[in-house]
């Protein structure tokens, strides 16, 4: 018997494991839908320090609404066991698509971020730090669609051990250098570990690999991210920037919020910034290299430095400080820092036309890309305006390009259709391209062709009508009648004949072991020679029965 949570979620099968959790398919009974349930695993049930952050971040997470971001459903406890409702995903983590195409072009790789940005913005919007943002952790649905799952759950047993009193979040390939020192997360830490995760898009690899965890930790906090332009020269530099300055060492070069960097890839593409220079920081190291790992804590000190050396430095920023003051100079002169730049709220523009949006952009003074993207939405009819980007709202500098984003028509939702004629649901579905597979059950006590089960689209999945999908439909069969004399007709044909009333047919081939050729040479082949039960019964079809036609086939058996 298969086991169920809270007499509610029926377990189907484990999807995978974490740190400090496991995650299965699942069935609500209630709704009548897949979902997926992530429990806390055995002992950390008893780990205070575990449960209180399953706990603190399960209800935090359940605060976002966000369509790319996994929906929170339910969190609670049953018999001890603490546990997670979510939506379940069809479709693969970013992980494994990047495993299995390698690095992705430019364009999709912007579109992947783009989502991904909008989901984390929503969270730092509710005071909520990941701390887990890695290609692992985000799903990419069959239509393109990103999903940001695992918010806040902590990775307890396989974390890097920074602390002697506490652990590090997360994964260490993309682990922020100040998380390395063993300081607090915060929302650069997140992303910090954006710009390592838009580095694996463009290049189909982390930065830094080591043998050890603290190896790479190190490089994370040592060493400068290798160029992605190195890998890939069609990247552009202003891209290269984006990246640049989301995995900046030291936090005052980092993005101080994902806002910052969702606008700077929107507009990195622009033909503005297509001969930017490459971001170069005058000074990106820390100013303390300590990292609280164990294995790290045998290394031999370094020598002190010379005095020469503090001589060399003061050289040197009194040289950056007279380069500085020129370059300033010159911005000042050229008018770069025009102190009457006016910038321009974006206008809702969302369920116009094309044309009427374009026409209430521009008379703001701002350009419409004519890049256009598209997606299916809710309620906004094919062609129509669905958001703008940067959003609504949004103050942009005069001259700036926006992007539109039109409908491509809108989500088919599936309904429940339990209870309901199979003739009514196969004309409700006439519209799209769901295939309906269907099984009879003649045992139920409902009436004929009314549907008693669901499988493979739930109720309330929205799907796209262009697209091939399959429902699984178990129909009440209620088949009765008297079965015809079929003796000497071709056995094709009564077994069409009885499929047509609903039976289930078997074909059964007699023997003619023992017979001379002769008698095989006169036998009737592929005619009806008996039926059973025999003709002119009453037959009421249940699901372990069936008419049984025997016949000789042309081959000698």
């Amino acid at each position: 018997m298969k086991e169920m949570i809270a007499n509610r979620y029926v377990i189907n099968k484990k999807l995978g494991e974490g740190g400090m959790a496991d995650v299965y398919l699942a069935q609500d009974s209630f709704l009548n839908r897949e979902v997926a349930v992530k429990i806390l695993r055995g002992k950390l049930s008893l780990d205070p320090v575990a449960l209180l952050r399953f706990q603190r971040e399960a209800n935090a997470a359940s605060r976002l609404n966000h369509p790319n971001i996994v929906e929170i459903y339910d969190v609670g406890e049953d018999n001890g066991q603490h546990y997670i409702v979510m939506e379940y995903i069809r479709g693969k983590s970013l992980k494994e698509l990047i495993s299995q195409r390698g690095a992705m072009e430019k364009q999709e790789a912007l579109q992947t971020m783009d989502q991904l940005l909008c989901a984390i913005t929503e969270a730092h919007k509710n005071n909520i730090i990941h701390r887990d943002i890695k290609p692992q952790n985000i799903m990419v649905k069959d239509d393109g669609t990103v999903k940001v799952a695992d918010f806040g759950i902590a990775t307890v047993s396989d974390a890097v051990q920074l602390t002697q009193t506490d652990t590090v979040m997360g994964s260490v390939h993309y682990l922020a250098p100040e998380l390395a020192r063993g300081e607090n997360a915060s929302f650069q830490s997140d992303i910090y570990a954006l710009g390592i995760t838009f580095y694996e898009l463009v290049t189909g690899r982390v930065p830094f690999t080591g043998e050890a965890a603290v190896q790479v930790a190190m490089k994370h906090m040592r060493e400068e991210v290798p160029s992605v332009r190195d890998f890939n020269p069609s990247i552009p530099q202003s891209m290269e920037n984006v990246i640049i300055k989301a995995t900046a060492k030291n936090k005052t070069h980092r993005y101080k919020m994902a806002s910052d960097m969702y606008e700077d890839l929107m507009n990195c593409l622009k033909d503005k910034n297509k001969d930017v220079a490459k971001v170069v920081f005058t000074s990106d190291t820390l100013n303390d290299d300590t990292i609280i790992i164990q294995q790290v804590a045998n290394m031999s000190p370094q020598k002190p430095k010379r005095k020469i050396g503090i001589l060399s430095a003061l050289i040197g920023l009194i040289f950056i400080a007279l380069v500085g003051m020129s370059v300033y100079a010159f911005i000042l002169i050229s008018g770069f820092l025009n102190p009457e730049t006016e910038f321009i709220t974006i206008p809702n523009v969302s369920a116009m036309t094309r044309s009427d949006a374009e026409d209430a952009i521009t008379a703001l003074g701002l350009a419409v890309s004519n890049t256009v993207r598209y997606e299916l939405t809710d309620d906004i009819a094919t062609g129509l305006v669905v958001k703008v980007t940067p959003s609504s709202g949004q103050k942009l500098e005069r001259g700036s390009v926006v992007i539109l984003t039109l409908s491509k028509g809108m989500y088919f939702v599936i309904g429940n259709y339990v209870n309901q004629k199979i003739d009514a649901v196969e004309l409700l579905l006439a519209s799209t391209k769901v295939t309906i597979r269907k099984q009879f059950d003649y045992d139920s006590d409902k009436d004929e062709g009314t549907i008693i089960k669901q499988e493979n689209l739930l109720e309330g999945e929205k799907i796209d009508p262009a697209m091939s999908y399959e429902i699984k439909l178990t129909i009440a069969g209620k088949v009765q009648f008297t079965i015809p004399n079929l003796v000497g007709i071709n056995v094709q044909i009564a077994q069409t004949q009885l499929t047509a009333l609903g039976a289930i047919v078997e074909l059964q081939v007699l023997s003619t072991s023992g017979m001379t050729a002769e008698q095989i040479a006169v036998l009737p082949k592929n005619q009806v020679i008996s039926i059973t039960p025999g003709a002119n019964t009453y037959y009421i079809q249940k699901t372990d029965s069936k008419i049984i036609l025997s016949y000789y086939a042309n081959a000698a058996s």
